[in-house]
């Protein structure tokens, strides 16, 4: 297995590399000026060609793509052109608010669309399981963006239960930063009044990424408990005396979960670039929300930065879904082979 993590960060190496080579481009490749972004509408030609030669905008691409590479070899992600710092500052201070936004989305996936899918592959072809196939499909369908208004109204605007967006309230002070994550941060210092609020605000952001992954995760499950139920094994275990109960735990919900797991590892990925729409929405002060910033005005490093992070969570999660398969399936190998 060491051998086996050794290669795949190997060739992290090579994909963050190529990452970064169309990433750079693809930035530059976008009509605009940003130096004329940052200097104003009214800035003179001179100002702005001063602010060009500070950030090193008015180098040749391939000088400027020389200089960036070089500095990451170095850890530096460079100098935000839109906050006047680096950006690696930025992504600490962004990232974890991110993080707990997707951890918990992560959670009510799990915790609700595993269960869901066990539920209707164990009762196919009852009313139940034609409801949740229905409504499995609506939530599939609904674009993030459009659900996370409509969550507004619902919960903020007509039932005022819910707050409509931020982390903690206008009259709760920030916690020190332990963590970065404010449910924990919260309580750790005891401030249980914000510790509450905080779940609260993460009630309708984290719903709103998870609805679609729930979706998705409980599908795949349901259709996977088909399959394992179908097969000859089970029969032989109801054959020797196994309960219903039995049958579930030993042997239909973890090879159920070898599929489904490469799909909520999909979904992870899918709910990290979910983040943008979502943060937006609800004014999540996240790396979302700081890379739609970043976009407006053109702000290469930060944008390079926060492909650079969202690739290296993208495939740490890969990698822990291979391990996965060796722990839930021992036939599976790592080299490739199945065991005998």
């Amino acid at each position: 297995m060491l051998i086996f993590i050794v290669k795949r960060l190997l060739l992290t190496v090579l994909v963050l590399a190529g990452v970064c080579v169309i990433t750079f481009a693809l930035t530059h490749l976008v009509p605009g000026n940003p130096a004329r972004l940052l200097a104003g509408q009214h800035a003179t030609e001179a100002q702005v060609a001063a602010l060009a030669a500070q950030y090193g905008l008015d180098k040749p691409l391939p000088t400027q793509f020389w200089i960036y590479m070089t500095g990451l070899i170095h850890g530096d992600l460079g100098m935000s052109l839109t906050y006047r710092r680096p950006v690696f500052d930025d992504l600490a201070q962004f990232l974890p608010a991110s993080i707990e936004l997707t951890l918990t989305a992560v959670l009510l996936t799990v915790f609700i669309g595993l269960p869901l899918g066990l539920f209707a592959g164990v009762n196919r072809g009852r009313p139940l399981d034609h409801v949740l196939r229905v409504l499995t499909v609506g939530g599939v369908s609904m674009p993030i963006f459009w659900l996370g208004i409509i969550l507004q109204i619902v919960f903020y605007k007509h039932l005022q239960l819910l707050p409509i967006g931020g982390r903690l309230g206008i009259t709760e002070i920030e916690p020190t930063q332990l963590t970065g994550f404010y449910v924990i941060d919260t309580w750790a210092e005891g401030d249980y009044q914000a510790f509450r609020s905080s779940l609260l605000h993460l009630v309708l952001p984290a719903s709103t990424l998870a609805i679609g992954s729930i979706a998705v995760i409980s599908r795949m499950m349901r259709a996977s408990v088909i399959e394992v139920l179908d097969s000859d094994y089970i029969r032989t275990a109801r054959a020797k005396g196994l309960t219903d109960g039995q049958i579930l735990r030993r042997h239909v919900f973890r090879n159920a979960m070898v599929p489904t797991t490469t799909v909520l590892g999909l979904q992870i990925g899918a709910l990290l670039a979910g983040n943008v729409l979502a943060e937006v929405v609800f004014s999540w002060p996240g790396i979302g929300l700081y890379a739609v910033n970043a976009i407006k005005n053109l702000d290469y490093p930060a944008i390079m930065g926060v492909t650079l992070v969202i690739s290296i969570i993208y495939v740490v999660v890969n990698l822990v879904v291979d391990i996965a398969y060796v722990v839930l399936d021992p036939r599976i190998s790592l080299d490739g082979r199945t065991a005998r």
